[in-house]
């Protein structure tokens, strides 16, 4: 009898340990994940001086949307964590995508081989960011899902996993997503 209680505490401890190393391994892919879009962003921060700079000789009189653009980029460089993030990235978008707006304005901006370059560049960090957004959001829907499924919701909050936030798009994104496009003839 005494080996049964033995044999069921052991697994008991066992199932624990497991249940525990998964719900960490959950937290350190999401960490992971989380790390990998930051640093997408922090390229994309990298380029936006740059291609403002090349805007500002040929368009230095439009002060108000190169302004605009250098705030939006500041205030996601401070964001903190993915909520944050994503509002203030909304935000940066909608910036850039009035500069670019901007520029179709100035034919021999249009024309400038560094801005063609810059605006290559962005198109290719957004497409990036986006693919790091997806995988982190999965990543966070599977700790989550993982820490409210029995019977890991009994370890998951007593031992510090809490429920993560998702990378969703900002306001200013989420409604230029949804903005049918205009067409002319």
């Amino acid at each position: 009898m005494e080996w049964i209680i033995l044999a069921l505490a052991l697994a008991a401890v066992g199932l624990l340990v497991l249940l525990y190393n998964r719900l960490v391994a959950l937290r350190q892919v999401t960490n992971q994940a989380w790390a990998d879009v930051e640093v997408q962003l922090k390229q994309r921060h990298d380029v936006i001086p740059n291609l403002v700079a090349t805007v500002k000789g040929y368009a230095g009189h439009e002060r108000e949307t190169l302004e605009a653009v250098v705030r939006a980029r500041n205030a996601a460089l401070s964001a903190q964590g993915p909520e944050a993030a994503g509002a203030a990235e909304g935000a940066l978008q909608g910036a850039l995508r009035q500069l670019f707006a901007l520029a179709e304005s100035y034919p021999e901006l249009k024309a400038n081989t560094n801005f063609l370059e810059l605006q290559r560049e962005l198109s290719e960090l957004e497409n990036r960011i986006a693919a790091a957004r997806r995988f982190f959001n999965n990543a966070v829907q599977e700790y989550n899902t993982a820490t409210e499924q029995l019977p890991m919701v009994f370890l998951a909050r007593p031992l510090g996993f809490a429920p993560r936030g998702f990378f969703e798009l900002g306001e200013a994104e989420r409604a230029a997503t949804q903005a049918p496009p205009e067409v002319k003839f």
